[in-house]
């Protein structure tokens, strides 16, 4: 039995700039920070003794004799491209719903991974694990996603990443101060609207048009600069940040219009009305988990405007996927 366990993220500033579509011209840049919620995927080799021959449990249950048969994509997509026909009984667990804006999807991609990996008594680097995530998303899953989520999920941590033309990329931990993060922790605030969806189907119309909205993806990338000094500065107040994230969501909405709605507007709206400095909707837009930058002593009549919506406290993940469990078949 092997059992991985892999964070979900919040991305604060960049998002759009990690699609190959743009960086491989332009570079890009995202900051944001793993939180400690987590996607758990236990595997293990299923005994020959079942008229199935893999057992694959998720939201629903399938039991299947071939891995041509199996509906999940990413676990139909990580088992063909790695050649894996052996039989295998694979669980998922999640603190929080998918399809949410938390990159929820390359979390159980790079958990997945992970486990399988570790199944065979291989141990793959952060970056490895990463690389090999994006990957399968983009090229074997042919997927609309971006390169962000996957890194996270694998490296973990509060990060500066840069894409770069030649297809590389690097990390940066941000080096803050114990009462710094606090202070960051302390000014945020996760609510969930309550719609879920495809990011993929929203990602669709941002790509297609990259090439007429570059204006408002250089700004976009700008502001992660502006946001790395806020961070760095220990003068510097948290609120900063979230008038800049307010920033970068206008521009953000002009990305396409399926990235806000009224419902989410009236909701934003209606947290800034309360007291929060700025805010987002995370991932590629269209619902799911909105983080707003808020004065602690602001909190309570933010949560109270927002009462109607479920309120998330989270705090931050350093160590991204690892192995909780690693109990290999005996020889």
């Amino acid at each position: 039995m092997i059992i991985s366990r892999t964070p979900f993220r919040i991305s604060l500033f960049g998002g759009g700039t990690d699609y190959p579509a743009w960086f491989k011209e332009h570079g890009g840049s995202v900051i944001g920070t793993t939180i400690d919620k987590y996607c758990y995927l236990s595997v293990r080799r299923l005994p020959p003794f079942f008229e199935h021959k893999s057992k694959i449990v998720y939201s629903k249950v399938e039991l299947v004799k071939n891995v041509n048969e199996i509906e999940h994509p990413a676990v139909r997509g990580v088992l063909t491209d790695m050649k894996i026909d052996d039989g295998l009984e694979i669980h998922h667990d999640a603190d929080l719903p998918a399809r949410s804006g938390l990159g929820s999807s390359s979390s159980f991609t790079v958990g997945l991974l992970n486990a399988l990996y570790a199944l065979d008594s291989r141990m793959m680097s952060k970056r490895e694990l990463g690389r090999e995530a994006i990957r399968i998303e983009q090229d074997v899953m042919k997927e609309d996603v971006g390169c962000q989520d996957q890194i996270w999920a694998a490296y973990g941590g509060f990060n500066r990443i840069d894409f770069h033309p030649d297809g590389n990329f690097s990390v940066a931990p941000f080096i803050l101060s114990a009462s710094r993060r606090a202070e960051l922790q302390q000014s945020l605030m996760l609510f969930f609207t309550g719609f879920s969806r495809f990011a993929s189907d929203f990602a669709q119309d941002q790509i297609k048009n990259m090439n007429n909205r570059k204006n408002q993806l250089r700004m976009i990338r700008s502001l992660v600069d502006s946001a790395a000094d806020i961070l760095l500065d220990p003068k510097a107040p948290i609120r900063e940040l979230g008038e800049l994230l307010h920033q970068s969501w206008q521009i953000k909405r002009e990305l396409a219009d399926r990235v806000s709605n009224s419902q989410i507007d009236e909701i934003y709206d209606a947290a800034r009305g309360a007291g929060a400095t700025g805010g987002k909707l995370l991932g590629a837009g269209g619902g799911g988990f909105m983080v707003l930058v808020v004065d602690p002593e602001k909190r309570a009549q933010v949560r109270e405007r927002l009462k109607k919506l479920i309120a998330v406290n989270v705090g931050f993940d350093t160590e991204g996927s690892k192995i909780v469990i690693y109990q290999p078949d005996p020889a």
